[in-house]
């Protein structure tokens, strides 16, 4: 793997207490090219810009996945990656399902280890900060007929981020759009999926709600996800997520907070939620409280729900599970908790030889 350090870091530059999600980058990217049926070397270089194109396919038929993951610092200085296999196999889930070639596993992971001991600095210590990890791979080849590329592009790029949302979300229940639909791309992060998203979304943010919560693309019975993250309910003392199928995404921090919230003792259940239990539930009083998850946010409370003209406000809850669920998670990853799933992985100091 070749390495081309940066002369003098830009971290200097940026204001860590008032970051905005998403719009700083790390010192160090990692790009590596599909061509004539394999893989190349990966490349590690300073973050820039790319020459690409006008005619490459990404651009024209939209074939592009993506990750998102993060790394996260102890309160000893300790640097540690949540989850980098699951991350790594859904990537390539994704990229199966566009017809993009897989990313062999030591290409992933090598690069992404060495871009982490490269950019270290860039993790703060404290709960609320975290790099955010995006690894993605886009058609680069350039034809403009409708066809898969014959050629791709895979990279690494890391941005520091602290709170994606702050305070509770808002959010109201989508009747007319769809995310989704069965068969479609729902169940693997393709680029796609989250731009036909933003319009809906666009809509009900100029209406005062933070997300919408998806619903099923036939009837707009049963919930989905909440905005980009996956939606909890808790009936009485029962949390209920919608279970995983092909319009719903697999999240990791989903499948975390499943086995977080049942070695607590609490009763979950993956199982559908229609509208209407969800209404019935908030007149009877059984609506406890709701919450999403997800890399970017973590869990977010969720202090409304609108449906129609009809708000659902969620009550305070003094024996909070998402509360209980967060900080839980939250002391996993910066290594307070004892990690029994081997869900976190120690990104060793020094880098290797190049």
């Amino acid at each position: 793997m070749k390495i081309t350090q940066k002369g003098q870091s830009n971290i200097q530059e940026i204001d860590f207490n008032n970051l905005k999600f998403g719009a700083a980058f790390s010192d160090h990217m990692l790009i590596c090219k599909h061509k004539d049926g394999e893989w190349g070397e990966p490349e590690i270089m300073p973050y820039n810009s790319l020459s690409i194109m006008p005619g490459a396919q990404v651009f024209h038929y939209g074939q592009s996945v993506f990750e998102g993951m993060k790394a996260f610092k102890t309160d000893q200085g300790r640097l540690l990656l949540f989850r980098e296999e699951d991350n790594f196999n859904r990537l390539n889930k994704s990229a199966k399902r566009l017809c993009i070639p897989e990313v062999p596993k030591d290409i992933f992971m090598e690069g992404l280890h060495q871009i982490l001991k490269l950019d270290s600095d860039w993790v703060k210590e404290g709960d609320n900060f975290s790099l955010y990890i995006r690894p993605f791979i886009f058609a680069s080849g350039q034809c403009i007929k409708a066809t898969i590329s014959n050629e791709y592009t895979f990279m690494i790029i890391c941005s520091p981020t602290t709170t994606y949302y702050d305070g509770e979300m808002n959010v109201k229940i989508e009747q007319e759009y769809t995310r989704a639909v069965k068969g479609g791309t729902g169940a693997v992060k393709a680029a796609g999926n989250y731009a036909a998203s933003f319009y809906p979304t666009k809509l009900a943010r100029e209406k005062g709600f933070s997300q919408i919560i998806w619903t099923d693309a036939e009837n707009h019975e049963y919930l989905e996800e909440a905005g980009t993250m996956n939606v909890w309910i808790r009936i009485d003392d029962t949390l209920i997520t919608p279970k995983l199928s092909d319009t719903i995404l697999g999240g990791i921090t989903r499948d975390s907070v499943v086995q977080l919230a049942k070695d607590m003792g609490i009763e979950v259940q993956e199982r559908a939620i229609s509208v209407q239990e969800l209404e019935e539930a908030n007149q009877n009083g059984r609506l406890k409280e709701a919450f999403g998850t997800g890399t970017a946010v973590s869990v977010i409370f969720i202090g409304s729900i609108t449906l129609d003209s009809n708000k659902m406000q969620l009550p305070k809850q003094e024996d909070s599970y998402a509360k209980k669920l967060k900080k839980a998670l939250i002391d996993l990853q910066h290594g307070r908790l004892e990690d029994k799933y081997e869900w976190t992985t120690e990104v060793a100091s020094s880098l290797m030889p190049h």
